[in-house]
C-alpha cells in the first residue's frame, strides 16, 4: 500500500564415465540444486529505478540531524514555502539492539510530528527468525485517518505479506492486501498482489501481476493487472551513470504516463546530480553537494512545467 544489488565464469564440466552396468549416466548425473535469494519486499520491486529521479524541492528547508546514542537520533526540519504549506517538523527514530545485518537492527520506532499536531508513527519489529511485523498510524490533528497492520514472512526463496489497512469492525469496513514474490531462478521473480476492500454499499478486489528480472548490470520490473499497468527499466552504465524509465497506465483514472530519471556520481567532487523529464513535459533537477569534513549537505533543486508555465525551485540544507 502506499501513503530508499557480475556474471559468474562458465564451469567446467567434466566428461560423464559410463555406468557399469551399461548405460550412459546422463539419467544419473547429479544436478546441483541452485541456491536462489529472497526475493525482497513487493513494495520495493521498483524501488532501484525510483531511486535515480530526482525528488521535487520547493521552497527552503533546514534539516538538523543528531545522534543521541548509538540507538536514538532525532532530527528537526523548518521549512519555508511560497505555495505549499510552511512549518516545523519534528522527527525521532529508535533502533534496537537485535542487528541481523548492517543496515538492519530491530525493533525500529519512528515518529514523525508537524507543528499542527498531524503525526506519523510506526512500528517495525523481529518477531520471529522470518517474520516481521509492522504498524503504522496517521493523524490529522486530533482525528485518526489511517491505522495499518503488516505481517512478513521471509523464506529462503520466497516472501509473503498481509496487510490490514483502516479495519473498523463497527462500520464493517476493511482493506485486505496480499502479497507473494517468489524466486524462480538467479535473476527471474515472479509474483502477484490482492487488493480487496470492503465499505458500506461497495465492496471489490483488483489482482495484480508482477515480474522481474534483473541482472548485475540492469533490473527490467511489470505490474500488470485490471487496475492498469507499472513497468520500470533502471540501467547502470557504470559507476557515475545510472538511468531509469518507468510508464504508468490506470485504467481507473484513463490516463498514461512515461518518464525517464538518470543520476550523475561526480566522487571526487562529492557531489551527486539527479535530473528527470517525462510526458507531461515536466523537467526536473536536484543537485546534492557535501563539505567534508563539516557534516553539511547542501541540495539545490528545479522543476519546470511547460504545459502550465509553473516553475518551482528550492533549496535544502541539512546538518548531521
Amino acid at each position: 500500500m502506499g501513503n530508499v544489488f557480475a556474471l559468474s565464469p562458465p564451469q567446467f564440466m567434466p566428461p560423464l564415465i559410463p555406468h557399469p552396468s551399461g548405460g550412459s549416466g546422463v539419467g544419473r548425473a547429479e544436478k546441483r540444486e541452485e541456491n536462489l535469494d529472497n526475493p525482497g519486499s513487493f513494495d520495493e520491486l521498483h524501488r532501484r529505478c525510483k531511486e535515480v529521479f530526482p525528488q521535487q524541492m520547493e521552497g527552503v528547508k533546514l534539516i538538523i540531524n543528531k545522534g543521541l546514542s548509538s540507538h536514538f537520533q532525532v532530527s528537526h526540519t523548518i521549512h519555508m514555502s511560497t505555495v505549499g504549506q510552511s512549518g516545523y517538523r519534528f522527527n525521532a527514530t529508535y533502533v534496537g539492539t537485535k542487528q541481523i545485518s548492517p543496515v538492519e537492527a530491530f525493533p525500529m520506532f519512528i515518529g514523525d510530528m508537524d507543528s499542527t499536531g498531524s503525526l506519523n508513527a510506526q512500528c517495525i519489529h523481529l518477531v520471529a527468525e522470518r517474520i516481521r511485523t509492522k504498524a503504522v498510524f496517521q493523524t490529522q490533528q486530533s482525528k485518526f485517518m489511517t491505522w495499518q497492520f503488516d505481517a512478513e514472512y521471509r523464506g529462503d526463496d520466497f516472501t509473503s505479506t498481509l496487510t490490514l489497512g483502516n479495519p473498523d469492525l463497527i462500520s464493517e469496513s476493511v482493506i485486505v492486501v496480499a502479497h507473494f514474490l517468489q524466486s524462480i531462478t538467479k535473476n527471474l521473480v515472479l509474483g502477484g498482489e490482492l487488493v480487496y476492500h470492503r465499505r458500506p454499499g461497495e465492496e471489490g478486489a483488483i489482482v495484480t501481476l508482477a515480474g522481474k528480472y534483473s541482472t548485475p548490470q540492469w533490473i527490467a520490473t511489470l505490474n500488470l493487472g485490471l487496475g492498469g499497468a507499472h513497468a520500470s527499466y533502471y540501467h547502470k552504465a557504470n559507476d557515475q551513470v545510472q538511468v531509469g524509465v518507468e510508464f504508468e497506465a490506470s485504467t481507473r483514472m484513463q490516463d498514461s504516463s512515461f518518464s525517464f530519471g538518470y543520476q550523475l556520481d561526480i566522487p571526487k567532487a562529492n557531489m551527486i546530480f539527479r535530473g528527470s523529464v517525462d510526458s507531461n513535459w515536466i523537467v526536473g533537477g536536484v543537485l546534492e553537494k557535501k563539505l567534508p569534513p563539516l557534516p553539511l549537505t547542501l541540495a539545490l533543486g528545479a522543476f519546470l512545467n511547460h504545459w502550465k508555465n509553473k516553475f518551482h525551485c528550492g533549496f535544502n540544507i541539512t546538518v548531521g
